[in-house]
């Protein structure tokens, strides 16, 4: 049957790809399948390149390439002088797309971005995004100063505020569609049919196969696209990915198998882009179940894991030990902060003093390549091997990557599951805030770690405007953070990027975002 299905999707490719010299298509590999296709639900980069990085825009964007904020659909913006409202001009004469269900009858104006926004304040809204951010809570009311102009009121200064409208979760929506796919029972076509402003219009989806886009000839930019067709070829296996990109079925492919990274480099018709990444992979407790509420335990796993060992045999010397949970890129990181050390005995003992033995636990290994993780089964499988060591009988367990990220954030998930992130916008706060904070927790704080000391310290570091002042109260909350051990912090990786030789103006983005609209083939 999987044999079956790969030739179906190989030919798939292969119908694209021939169909190049009439028009330009270009085919990227793309290592996993979306959950959907409205971003503001979910949190997962496999999501956000079907989506946000091709149907939408958001009020400002960053520069590919950059973690610069510039105009998105918004011109300009102005703040008030007490950091408590933000007031935004629209683009004029920005078109939305259409589809077999809908046409617009009238450009973006204020009442969708209103929309967009008022939605995710509603109680019981399941965005991961915006409810681990506590947006929420931070804004006080959205007003319509015109038809192209918005006002958002904050109840609190917030320093992040204009770089987080430009994340993926902020991207603008249409309220004449969501209300006209409310009126004829099928409010889901927002998440399976996406109609946005963005580069790209959503054309059609088969199923863990194949995702097409036709480019958007009244976008708004300079420029439209410059290939006529994108096509996501949906293909979770690096080494068939690598195949596909060397028989020119597919043209980009993301997160290649360490091991085949010299053999990329000396392939004449392919070009290798890497880049440090913005990223940090993890394994975190769940902190409410015992004995993983007691930090002594979490300390002890923390020195049973070869750590070192994990970089030689998964990332192949394409990453580095990580020790604080923001990359060593990124301002504020704390370099004082004390590491774990590998110590077996010492942490074999510090399981005895803590009265545990005989613990069995499940450590779950992520299904798809992820930039911060090139094979989370190995990895699973290396500290499976290490827990062994100090008398921890572990279990490697899986899902199929939505029903992973969805039950992984569940408040009663058993074990220890391996996760990570790249940064959305270039702030500490990004990983901080989203992903330890009180307001992440039974959603991307995948620890259920709610610990008030360092909650105070992230909360006052965002409502600070001067940089050194902020970066200061996050140096503290990182020596928080290892003194309490949510996670066994684990690597940065190195991201690298294969295209094909004829790909032009292919950048890769600091935010791990993959983005095509200025991308070529050459003839």
């Amino acid at each position: 049957m999987k044999f079956r299905h790969l030739l179906a999707t190989t030919g798939i490719v292969a119908a694209f790809a021939a169909t190049s010299t009439a028009a330009q298509t270009l085919v990227y590999c793309s290592e996993g399948s979306p959950e959907g296709f409205d971003p503001a639900l979910y949190t997962s980069g496999t999501t956000f390149d079907a989506s946000s990085h091709t149907v939408y825009n958001q009020l400002v964007e960053f520069q590919t390439g950059t973690t610069n904020v510039v105009p998105g659909l918004a011109e300009s913006y102005e703040a008030s002088e007490d950091g408590l409202s933000y007031t935004f001009t629209l683009r004029p004469d920005v078109q939305f797309h259409s589809n077999d269900l809908f046409t617009p009858s009238r450009p973006l104006n204020a009442d969708d971005v209103i929309y967009t926004f008022e939605r995710q304040m509603v109680e019981g809204w399941n965005g991961e995004y915006f409810n681990s951010m506590g947006m929420g809570d931070l804004i006080d009311s959205i007003e319509k100063v015109d038809d192209m102009t918005v006002r958002f009121n904050l109840t609190r200064p917030e320093a992040p505020f204009i770089a987080n409208l430009a994340m993926d979760f902020a991207s603008i929506v249409s309220k004449e569609y969501a209300d006209a796919m409310a009126e004829a029972g099928t409010p889901e076509m927002l998440n399976q049919r996406p109609i946005g402003t963005g580069p790209f219009n959503f054309q059609d989806y088969q199923t863990d196969a194949v995702i097409r886009y036709a480019a958007n000839e009244n976008y708004w930019e300079d420029d439209i696209p410059k290939v006529d067709n994108l096509v996501f070829a949906i293909t979770p296996d690096a080494s068939v990915r690598l195949q596909r990109l060397q028989a020119g079925e597919c043209h980009v492919m993301p997160y290649p198998n360490p091991a085949d990274i010299d053999s990329i480099r000396s392939n004449t018709e392919l070009e290798l882009k890497e880049q440090e990444g913005l990223n940090v992979g993890y394994l975190a407790f769940n902190t409410t179940q015992e004995p993983f509420d007691n930090p002594v335990v979490r300390r002890a796993i923390n020195m049973a894991i070869d750590r070192d060992a994990i970089i030689d045999v998964v990332f192949q010397g394409t990453g580095r030990v990580a020790k604080n949970p923001i990359p060593p890129t990124m301002w504020s990181y704390n370099d004082a902060v004390e590491d774990y050390p590998y110590d077996p005995e010492q942490a074999r003992q510090m399981l005895e003093e803590a009265g545990v033995t005989d613990l069995s636990m499940n450590v779950w290994a992520m299904p798809v390549q992820r930039p911060y993780n090139p094979n989370a089964r190995r990895m699973a499988e290396l500290i499976q091997e290490d827990l062994s060591e100090v008398g921890v009988d572990v279990e490697v367990v899986s899902y199929e990557w939505g029903e992973y990220l969805e039950r992984s954030s569940e408040l009663d998930r058993d074990g220890a599951v391996l996760l990570g992130w790249t940064g959305d916008n270039g702030d500490p706060d990004n990983f901080l805030g989203v992903l330890l904070s009180c307001d992440g927790v039974g959603g991307a704080n995948r620890a259920q770690w709610c610990h008030e000391p360092f909650d105070e310290l992230i909360l006052e570091a965002k409502t600070l405007t001067d940089q050194a002042d902020r970066a200061q109260l996050y140096e503290e909350a990182q020596v928080v953070f290892k003194e309490q051990a949510p996670w066994v912090t684990i690597a940065h990786s190195t991201v690298f990027m294969p295209v094909r030789a004829e790909v032009e103006d292919y950048i890769v983005h600091p935010l791990g975002g993959h983005i095509f609209d200025d991308v070529s083939l050459a003839e």
